[in-house]
């Protein structure tokens, strides 16, 4: 299993992720070997590794150099890869395959084509690198942490390693629209699968509170300023409560809807036994983002709690909602049910808005999301059932540990990588 850890000071779903796979493949009897590093090393390096560091996501040595050791002592069936970027760099998909190991990597963003990996720029979605050799519009827009320099670095690293990625022997796309991404890169659809993250399971749901959450990171992407235009668009108090929950630079921003409304609340950064409190004392959990969000686990997190939740219709969120699916007609199956609420069925719902399985999805526009809030607060008592059934069907730790070892399977049966 390798993976670059981000810092620790940057909250990443990504390295709880990795640690919960090890410890559910362990815990299914897989022998796991981590093969990980951390960003934080970057400070305490000597000097000749620190010079080293501008071509590491093109090539870093020393990854290659343990890597060998480690797959010539232990010989593996399979690596694993998850974030290579910058201590491992995309190169050991090569140094796997020459050992004769094959290579299966989750794709947890968009980097293969986007230097940010987010497909986010300035405040907008942003695909202008899409079908580019080179990805000059990220250099021009400064895309990866704001330095033209390391821009051009992760520019071109993404065009040295086109021919890498695509000798991956199977990618794991976590929702649909991974999936529709990877296809449009250019991998075959019979190397990729879909499958989710799972988290632990929390234990039976607790009664529905009251209002809304807004849990995760309080920047641009995550939409939290077009959560407050949509809420504001209510009376004081016709929702109930809103409480947001995290920090990022757009922390400010709540302060003053804190200050300005008695129906928010901000909650800060919350530890583990935090976000549970948070999550037990809502009804609905708000996922606003205006990226394509590949996978928010506070989605998931939510559907383990029994709270059904209200997205944008972006990235992952209507696959992990249950709303990238044709519905049924008026009148039946869970989705006429969760729309029940505001009619007779399906036609009733405020234009724009989708029901799903487990919540619903709009447009990323204030007035979408401000005729959405009162509809998921008359229907969250409906769908609590099924965003916990949808939890223990698609991303219980039991049914995701199966498909991934479904999935190492079926790469060794394969035999030795090929040259693609």
């Amino acid at each position: 299993m390798a993976h670059n850890r981000y810092r620790e000071a940057q909250p990443s779903g990504e390295n709880t992720i990795v640690d919960a796979e090890i410890a559910q493949l362990t815990a299914a009897g897989v022998e796991v070997l981590p093969f990980l590093r951390s960003s934080d090393e970057i400070p305490t390096m000597p000097k000749t590794a620190k010079a080293l560091l501008p071509i590491s996501p093109i090539y870093a040595p020393r990854a290659q150099q343990e890597l060998s050791r480690l797959i010539t002592e232990h010989r593996p069936d399979v690596l694993h890869l998850h974030n290579p970027y910058p201590l491992l760099s995309p190169w050991i998909v090569r140094t796997a395959h020459r050992h004769g190991v094959p290579v299966v990597q989750t794709v947890h963003n968009y980097r293969q084509v986007c230097s940010s990996g987010l497909y986010f720029r300035d405040g907008m979605i942003c695909q202008d690198c899409r079908g580019r050799a080179l990805g000059v519009p990220a250099i021009v827009h400064r895309c990866y942490r704001g330095s033209r320099a390391q821009s051009a670095l992760m520019a071109t690293t993404l065009a040295v390693h086109r021919g890498t990625w695509r000798s991956v022997d199977r990618f794991v796309a976590l929702t649909s629209a991974v999936a529709d991404h990877l296809r449009d890169y250019g991998i075959p659809a019979e190397r990729i699968v879909v499958k989710p993250n799972g988290i632990p399971d929390p234990g039976r749901p607790a009664p529905l509170g009251e209002g809304f959450l807004f849990l995760g990171r309080l920047s641009p992407e995550k939409g939290l300023d077009l959560l407050l235009d949509a809420w504001r668009r209510h009376p004081d108090g016709a929702l109930g409560p809103l409480r947001v929950a995290g920090d990022g630079e757009l922390r400010p921003l709540v302060e003053a809807a804190a200050a300005e409304r008695a129906d928010v609340t901000f909650l800060g950064p919350l530890d583990r036994a935090g976000v549970r409190a948070a999550l037990e004392s809502s009804a609905v959990v708000l996922a606003t983002s205006t990226w394509h969000d590949v996978l928010p686990t506070v989605i998931i997190e939510a559907l383990a709690a029994g709270r059904p939740v209200l997205g944008t219709a972006l990235g992952g969120i209507p696959y992990l909602v249950g709303a990238d699916t044709p519905r049924e007609p008026a009148g039946t199956g869970p989705a006429a049910v969760a729309s029940a609420v505001a009619g007779d069925g399906m036609a009733t719902l405020p234009s724009g808005v989708v029901a799903g399985e487990a919540g619903w999805v709009v447009p990323p526009e204030p007035a979408a999301l401000a005729a959405a809030l009162p509809l998921a607060r008359a229907g969250a008592g409906t769908l609590s059932a099924a965003a916990r059934a949808r939890y223990e069907r698609t991303f219980h730790p039991d049914v995701v540990t199966k498909q991934l070892i479904d999935i190492y399977a079926g790469v060794m049966r394969t035999g030795t990588p090929v040259d693609r």
